[in-house]
């Protein structure tokens, strides 16, 4: 019964999410409070059970997700964006540039939504093609899967973090194991795209025009760009390294420092503090209302995050490993379940972070069972979900009309470019996953 309750509330979410384009904020807290009740749980335990879940899922990622929000839209707006993508490109070579926008495109995607990123830079594609005489849709399906493999493996984007959150994964092991999954499923796009974009050809209509930005990057140098995104990543990377049971750099000063300036909440604000200095040339008036419109952007995904939470310790109250047979599961038999479940929501209600929250709510009960107890074991579990989140990208997806309205593709276009990219890319990703476990 516990285990048919469960189908019924994830098909509900699925359903009221595609059907009747419930937001997943709603979605997900009636699927907290009707599983609540139909396994007998009183009112009061119900609310309870929800009110901590809630809690404590946001009490260490709600700064996160909104520091990491305001980087990226300082990024955006200060045109850092282009600075980073033109870095790239003149450190790779005009005659790689596909590779290029590539790597441009997943670093940006670390604290600027994906679809943002990719309509900031799509105007540089056609630019790029012109110089080079390589096909436009190259450059285009190379940007969105290199701008998709952040997006799903890489903190602070709000799916690992909230799936690092749900499932109490230390955060700077899934940074560095999410850096060393995402690069691989990166180039695994800009791979596909060299293969597949010179046969794809672009609509004939007439190509939706970018809004320009302005240009204040002439007074931005490279360094200044990087920092708001490397000195969190570096810091929360370095906390990992000195927390490491061997204890390399001792428990003394070092020791102290790093942790302290590594806990996410101090990393990200160090980063918002580089990310302030951009603007520094800018006039007051002009970027004044940038923080607001970060913390609105940052607020639905925390409150999405948090409903996660609320239903994900529901769950926690059936003992699902004790209903299901699953003793004979190995960690790497966790591993793909968990990809499989993230891929078949992704696929059926397009959102890569309802997915990622969803499934790490389900899994969470589990990964004792799967045997996945390390601090390795539990970001792998993470990267494991954001795989199959991006499994795959189709038309029930916003990112799916932003890559092809913006690149002038048609809809079978983008299909046989960008939707079997993304196929390509979480195969890559679960199968780079699990080769990490067995080292591991």
């Amino acid at each position: 019964m516990e285990i048919l309750i469960l189908a019924g509330v994830v098909l509900f979410i699925i359903f009221a999410t595609v059907k009747f384009k419930m937001h997943p904020i709603f979605s997900l807290t009636l699927a907290a409070l009707t599983t609540g009740f139909l396994l007998g749980l009183s009112p009061k335990d119900i609310m309870t059970t929800i009110g901590d879940g809630f809690g404590k899922t946001l009490s260490g990622i709600g700064l996160v997700i909104a520091f990491g929000t305001v980087i990226g839209i300082y990024l955006e707006k200060t045109g850092s964006t282009k600075v980073l993508a033109n870095t790239v490109l003149k450190f790779v070579g005009l005659k790689r540039s596909p590779l290029a926008m590539n790597l441009a495109g997943y670093i940006i995607s670390i604290p600027v939504f994906c679809d943002s990123g990719f309509i900031i830079l799509s105007s540089l594609n056609k630019a790029i093609s012109k110089k080079t005489g390589i096909p436009v849709l190259v450059f285009a399906i190379s940007l969105a899967t290199g701008l998709y493999a952040a997006h799903v493996f890489v903190p602070p984007t709000p799916g690992p973090l909230a799936a690092a959150a749900i499932l109490g994964a230390d955060l700077g092991m899934v940074l560095v194991l999410g850096l060393a999954v995402s690069i691989p499923v990166s180039l695994a796009g800009y791979f596909w795209a060299s293969f597949i974009g010179k046969s794809l050809k672009q609509d004939s209509k007439e190509e939706i025009k970018v809004s320009e930005i302005k240009d204040e990057t002439h007074s931005i140098k490279p360094i200044q760009a990087f920092l708001p995104l490397l000195a969190p990543i570096c810091l929360i990377a370095m906390k990992s390294v000195v927390n490491y049971p061997t204890f390399p750099l001792g428990k003394e000063i070092l020791f102290e420092v790093f942790d302290f300036l590594g806990n996410p909440i101090i990393a990200l604000l160090i980063g918002v503090f580089f990310a302030f200095f951009l603007s520094r040339k800018i006039a007051k008036e002009q970027k004044e209302g940038w923080v607001t419109e970060a913390f609105k952007q940052a607020g639905l995904i925390v409150l999405i995050t948090g409903a996660g939470g609320a239903f994900g310790a529901i769950l926690r109250t059936i003992d699902i490993a004790s209903i299901i047979d699953l003793e004979s599961s190995s960690g790497i038999g966790g591993l793909l379940i968990s990809f499989t479940i993230a891929m078949v929501l992704k696929t059926a209600q397009g959102s890569s972070t309802v997915a990622i929250i969803t499934t790490s709510a389900i899994i969470a009960p589990l990964l004792e069972t799967f045997g996945l107890f390390s601090i390795s074991d539990k970001a792998l579990a993470v990267l494991a979900i954001g795989a199959g989140a991006m499994t795959v990208s189709h038309i029930n997806d916003s990112y799916f009309w932003v890559v092809s309205q913006f690149s002038n593709m048609n809809v079978k276009t983008a299909l046989k470019g960008h939707t079997l990219g993304t196929l390509v890319q979480g195969t890559v990703g679960i199968l780079m996953i699990l080769l990490l476990y067995q080292f591991l």
